[in-house]
């Protein structure tokens, strides 16, 4: 199979879809790999390096999408790239469908097989390949607050760690999956009062196994919710409904209630954001302020520390990047957990939460294959 990697558009995208050790990989194989130039500049990943593991680099964009049968993604595609889009291409990418519609409706009028890494599930029902960009998102997401609570960036003047007689930042963590355990984890390093807030118990047991009371657990409810957000300084939201738009779990109401100077960190942005102020912002233009509380609702928050990010990501997606690469859609359609992976296909939406969220017919993937 002919593997593209265009390089990402996105505002201050910098993170790459492969890295030299996956193009190795593939090539080892038998596969081709074509990869636009300068995509890993970035991440610090440059074309000898692609080119030494076996790589063809292309001049443009264009070359790349029109001469493979799959292209690697990092983000969804956006306008400029959406003329690129054709009938029988496989498009493996973070996509978040559900919280966008023009996305969507460019993926099914081309007729694209949309294959996206956040939907993807293992047995256990976890989310191998969202798994290391809310790791990366949650081990952020403190360093990002601490630095907009600080007063020069619209805080209120607290250092995250306090200092002896002092206290320190109250951070809440809304959110106990991966990227919560991660902030709530960096958080309380940070030597803050931290306390997670979840639905499920087990995942606040494991919390209090692993952490041994340094970090105070909380069962999610409206109330207590209300009643945590208004005592913090610094709230990040974590919230996860697989493949569907995140709830609006914090409320204006609430917002409206926290200190001035306060800070929201929305790691749920991609999927809509989890307060009812959220909206989308971009590296080059993070952070707005609602009710003297200061918003940053990035929505590709690894795509700041992109070395890290592409090696961790390709950690990942590699092994069913070697699997799409040697069996096509197949490999995909004969495993379930891979196959909710596949949002689109020939012009039809076959990932349910996706057609709900913006109203539009459901055909299951069974019917097609």
């Amino acid at each position: 199979m002919k593997v593209g990697v265009p390089k990402e558009l996105k505002d201050h995208e910098y993170r790459v879809a492969i890295t030299p050790a996956g193009v190795r990989e593939l090539t080892s194989h038998g596969h081709e790999v074509l990869i636009e130039t300068d995509a890993g500049r970035g991440s610090s990943i440059f074309n000898e390096e692609f080119e030494s593991a076996g790589a063809k680099i292309a001049p443009d964009a264009d070359t790349v999408f029109a001469e493979s049968d799959m292209v690697l993604k990092v983000k969804e595609p956006v306008p400029e790239e959406f003329h690129r889009l054709r009938e029988g291409l496989i498009l493996f990418t973070y996509l978040h469908l559900a919280a966008s519609e023009p996305v969507t409706k460019a993926l099914l009028d081309s007729g694209t097989t949309g294959v996206a890494y956040e939907t993807i599930e293992l047995p256990d029902r976890s989310l191998p390949l969202l798994a290391p960009m809310s790791e990366v998102a949650g081990r952020m997401a403190p360093h990002v607050g601490a630095n907009l609570l600080e007063r020069g960036h619209g805080g209120r003047g607290i250092l995250m760690g306090g200092v002896s007689g002092v206290r320190p930042a109250n951070v809440v963590v809304i959110g106990a999956g991966m990227s919560g355990m991660n902030a709530a984890w960096i958080a309380q390093g940070m030597e803050a009062e931290v306390i997670v807030l979840d639905k499920n118990i087990n995942k606040l047991r494991d919390i209090d196994r692993i952490h041994q009371g340094k970090i105070k657990t909380l069962m999610s409810n409206k109330l207590t919710v209300e009643e945590s957000v208004v005592q913090a300084d610094l709230v990040i939201g974590a919230v996860l409904v697989p493949g569907a738009k995140a709830p609006r779990i914090v409320t204006r109401d609430s917002i409206s209630s926290m200190k001035a100077g306060s800070v929201i960190v929305d790691i749920s942005i991609d999927q809509g954001g989890c307060f009812e102020t959220s909206k989308m912002t971009t590296h080059s233009d993070p952070t707005y302020v609602v009710d003297d509380v200061v918003h940053y609702c990035v929505g590709n928050m690894p795509g700041a520390v992109p070395h890290t990010s592409t090696y961790a990501l390709t950690n990942a997606t590699l092994d069913y990047v070697l699997a799409l690469a040697a069996h096509g859609l197949q490999a995909a359609v004969a495993d379930p957990g891979f196959a909710l992976g596949i949002n689109t296909y020939k012009g039809k939406c076959v990932y349910e939460p996706v057609a709900s969220a913006h109203q539009i017919p459901y055909t299951p993937l069974s019917d097609l294959f």
